[in-house]
């Protein structure tokens, strides 16, 4: 149209570093982090995450340089959220639940330069950079190690940094820098915030790539879908390394919230936050959700004000459900992936189901939902016909998403990103259904991913360990229904003939070689169901396991 222009007037590329910059004016003196006794203001945040920048700006990071962070819910892991995309450079959060071996391959796939580790973790990351160092030809990351001053230590702790060569002190590494670094922002508002590592096996692990784009407006999402208005009090329960935090790392910067921080997750820690600071919002897995209607009656106690607690992966069970609201919690339901930014749907509540009857509501509920404000399209359609599945609640089709939060793609994998995007949408890999109200239903998951605890866990990768026992012939990972964690790995297993072995023996094989969430919980010495070509029906021993019933505490192995 003649007389529009795009100039630096009314274009600047999207960035969340900005939602830092307005909250460090606007709410200058509100305090933007607790953790324990430990206090800042938005201001000294945003002088501690340009501090961080300009220290990394210092040690030759720059723009598109890859910077790990291997840390539970602490300020440092919140400032990193800030501080490095600051410097130009893009984020890498490692899940603290992965052993030393799959550190350094996410290490190496990444080719990160800088790794930031807390003290708790510091065992693994230099078992990781051990690695690291006898494959040859890699240039090892600098170590930076974060002593958290919430953590009574022994006195070991500069002990430990010492004998890691080469390290430096958080602290005394922010120290370094200067609070009056010039930021450096993005050229393109589509180039890289942040890598996110799916649950790929160790082979072929799956770098998502998020753009500053996705991640300002996947936060601005996450904020409308956990209903925060200014100010909000966040308990941080989501692992910031996860999907950073469903993005509210960045979300809650936006309204000016006060982020407390959790480092270990237990019920009495939820209770205790949320009675000594008020807090109104916070998310979790339904794992978190069990363990919060499950606490002692000395751990639960009345809640201040109301708290709006968003959930995701499984669905959460009706029981569980009706239990949260009694405690005085709002259940928010949204679902997504690694590759939609954390939640890309939010099941919307209609003021009239409230009158329906509980069990009536809380079906509803469990609904993955429709896509949220900052997706564009979500819809359930024929993998084969790319036509969109009748919405009957009946016909199973795969979900896909299409819109602004999604991913980049996948790090140095064309293929599978072609793959993810084949037909012009994100194939997600869900099975679902579509309800006539539009709302979409998860039914299965079509490459047997266990989701245990919030967690992705690959039968794949599982299964090759099992293989690997002197005594298994045969061996497939489907997942067994979980009272606390919602499922978890159930081995069928053939053994080879003149062989005993126990399944204490197989699980603890398993958790000498992989991370013990992976590792599984149940082991049934079976022969396995084949097709006429020699595949195995795992169909058939997912309906076996949903016939043994849920795992509970008591009868775990």
């Amino acid at each position: 149209m003649e007389g529009t222009t795009r100039c630096s007037a009314n274009y600047v590329p999207l960035t969340p570093i900005s939602f830092l910059e307005r909250s460090a004016l606007v709410f200058r003196d509100n305090v933007s982090i607790i953790h324990g006794p430990l206090k800042f203001t938005w201001k000294q945040t945003r002088d501690r995450c340009l501090s961080l920048a300009s220290a990394l700006s210092l040690i030759g990071i720059s723009r598109h340089d890859v910077v790990a962070a291997l840390a539970p819910n602490i300020p440092a892991m919140y400032e990193l959220h800030f501080g490095v995309p600051m410097a130009g450079a893009v984020l890498c959060t490692l899940n603290t639940r992965h052993d030393s071996a799959m550190v350094a391959v996410l290490l190496k796939h990444s080719e990160a330069k800088v790794i930031f580790v807390d003290d708790q973790f510091l065992d693994t990351a230099k078992g990781a950079l051990e690695i690291l160092s006898r494959s040859g030809g890699i240039k090892l990351p600098r170590l930076v190690v974060i002593h958290d001053s919430d953590v009574k230590q022994s006195g070991s702790f500069f002990d430990k940094i010492s004998s890691a060569q080469g390290s430096l002190e958080y602290e005394s590494f922010l120290a370094s820098g200067r609070s009056d670094f010039e930021i450096i922002w993005p050229n393109d508002e589509c180039d890289p915030i942040a890598l996110n590592y799916t649950s790929g096996t160790t082979s072929s692990p799956k770098g998502v790539v998020y753009s500053h784009r996705g991640a300002y407006l996947n936060a601005l999402a996450a904020v409308l879908v956990s209903e925060m208005t200014s100010m909000p009090v966040y308990l941080w329960v989501v692992p910031m390394f996860h999907c950073n935090g469903w993005c509210l790392t960045w979300g809650v910067a936006a309204q000016g919230g006060t982020n407390v921080c959790l480092r270990n997750i237990t019920a009495k820690g939820i209770f205790d936050k949320i009675d000594h600071h008020n807090v109104n919002h916070m998310g979790g897995a339904p794992t978190v959700l069990n363990m919060i209607i499950n606490a002692p009656p000395d751990v639960k106690r009345p809640l201040p004000r109301k708290v709006a607690i968003m959930t995701g992966a499984a669905p959460p069970p009706p029981h569980v459900l009706f239990k949260m609201e009694e405690l005085g919690f709002e259940v928010i339901h949204s679902y997504g992936l690694t590759e939609t930014y954390g939640p890309g749907t939010i099941c919307a509540w209609k003021p009239e189901w409230n009158s329906l009857p509980p069990s009536a509501r809380a079906k509803l509920k469990a609904r993955q939902g429709l896509h949220h404000i900052g997706m564009e399209v979500l819809d359930v359609k024929d993998p084969a016909t790319m036509k969109s599945v009748p919405p009957d609640a009946k016909t199973i089709g795969e979900v896909m998403f299409r819109g602004n939060t999604v991913m980049n793609g996948y790090l140095k994998d064309l293929k599978a990103t072609e793959d993810a995007f084949r037909g012009g949408w994100f194939r997600s890999g869900d099975l679902g259904v579509k309800h006539p109200d539009g709302y979409i239903e998860l039914k299965d998951r079509s490459k047997d991913i266990i989701i245990s605890g919030g967690e992705n866990i690959s039968t794949i990768e599982v299964e090759s360990i099992i293989f690997s026992h002197p005594a298994v012939l045969e061996a497939a990972v489907v997942g067994r229904p979980d009272d606390h964690w919602g499922e978890t790995p159930c081995a069928f297993v053939k053994l080879k003939d003149g062989y005993n072995v126990s399944a204490n023996e197989i699980i603890k094989y398993c958790r000498d070689h992989l991370p013990h969430y992976m590792a599984p919980k149940t082991v049934i010495f079976n022969d396995l169901p084949k097709t006429s070509t020699g595949k195995t029906q795992k169909f058939i021993l997912r309906q076996r396991t949903k016939a043994m019933g849920s795992l509970s505490k008591s009868s775990r192995l």
